[in-house]
């Protein structure tokens, strides 16, 4: 992987920049959709091409490692051939949905016991397991095995596991750099800094992620519940300590306005279920505001959902038409719906790219993120 950062923006930290994988190139600031089971839920391969225009995706480890299982992956020659995807793929450790289970997983030294929401069964994940996994979904960028602490935390809880952090990330690298590739192509292994909302813990944890030299790195444990102000305010401290010229990737952020402000912190990759998600239950993200297509409102507005919107089907379909579909459940509904909200945050993120690259990016940003907001 190489990283060539291109423009930096004279009133912000916010910078574009090119990725290059053997699957191909990433203009940053870049959006990822999120593929959980080695699918965009709803969504075929080939509009995420032609209408959402995505650079890459992600994979989930530990559902892909439950189901289809990775005897099943390693047979297909790995993710992007059984998905059919041949641009590039990043993949999760695993380390949040295990941290989601909750009662259902046990946390030790040695990594996590923990049983299988499907069926109850008994599964272990360790750091060098979480490797060898994800090199057998075979993603182009993999994530270090870390323990993602909820919120609130307390602060002795938060130290530990950020210690606990550390030494497993000492093992991951340990483990990628001991063993190859599966398939024909190159993977990154990148590290992700810790530490809740405590300033002095992210800042340890950044230092200490830098330290590791790898080539890309990873702020996660945000977006879990603590309010903005934390969020920005943690993105940017640890900012200002991991290197200018790696890439930076905010895990599971967030809202339109979060994704443009934290651009303007300095971060250059973001992935988040909210644009799917909540098309799924009838929530559209316009330039203008957002809207709840389940709404009386809509009911006899001919308009295109999002006139002059982000791709074809923004302005094929009327508004009636599709809270028509919404309120028969029809799944096409969820389909245009999740269509058009990815479209629109990759949309997003190419114009935050142009403004920086045109020095407007300050101005538009303070302007569109009060329309962001705005429920239309």
């Amino acid at each position: 992987m190489n990283f060539k950062l291109n423009i930096s923006d004279p009133n912000t930290s916010a910078r574009t920049g090119t990725i290059t994988t053997d699957h191909g190139e990433i203009k940053t600031p870049i959006f990822m959709p999120v593929g959980t089971l080695g699918t965009v839920k709803g969504i075929l391969q080939a509009d995420l091409h032609t209408q959402v225009k995505a650079e890459i995706i992600l994979g989930n480890t530990y559902h892909l490692y439950l189901k289809p299982g990775t005897d099943i992956l390693e047979g297909a020659g790995g993710l992007h051939k059984f998905m059919n995807w041949t641009k590039p793929i990043l993949t999760d450790s695993g380390g949040y949905q295990v941290y989601s289970l909750g009662a259902m997983r046990s946390i030790k030294e040695e990594g996590v016991t923990f049983r299988s929401h499907i069926d109850g069964s008994k599964h272990f994940f360790s750091p060098e397991r979480a490797i060898d996994i994800q090199k057998s979904i075979g993603g182009d960028f993999i994530m270090a095995f870390d323990e993602c602490t909820p919120y609130p935390c307390e602060y002795n809880y938060a130290k530990r596991s950020l210690g606990l952090t550390h030494r497993w990330l000492k093992r991951c690298i340990k483990h990628f750099n001991n063993n190859k590739p599966l398939y024909d192509y190159n993977q990154t292994l990148i590290p992700i800094v810790q530490g809740s909302v405590y300033s002095d813990l992210r800042k340890d944890s950044a230092k200490f992620i830098s330290d590791q030299d790898m080539p890309a790195n990873a702020i996660g444990g945000l977006s879990v519940g603590e309010p903005a102000e934390e969020l920005y305010a943690m993105t940017a401290e640890v900012c200002n300590i991991l290197p200018q010229n790696k890439p930076r990737y905010l895990m599971g952020v967030g809202t339109p306005d979060n994704i443009l402000e934290c651009i303007s912190l300095g971060i250059d990759m973001f992935d988040c279920v909210l644009p799917s998600r909540n098309a799924r239950h009838g929530l559209i993200y316009t330039r203008n505001g957002i809207m709840n297509m389940k709404n009386a409102k809509w009911k006899s507005d001919y308009s295109p959902l999002d006139e002059g919107g982000p791709c074809d089907v923004s302005n094929f379909y009327s508004k009636s038409y599709v809270r028509h579909l919404f309120h028969c459940g029809e799944l096409l509904a969820g389909q245009i719906a999740s269509i058009h909200n990815l479209s629109f945050y990759l949309w997003l993120v190419n114009e935050a790219r142009a403004k920086i690259e045109s020095g407007d990016f300050l101005t538009w940003k303070n302007n569109m993120t009060k329309k962001l907001k705005t429920r239309l």
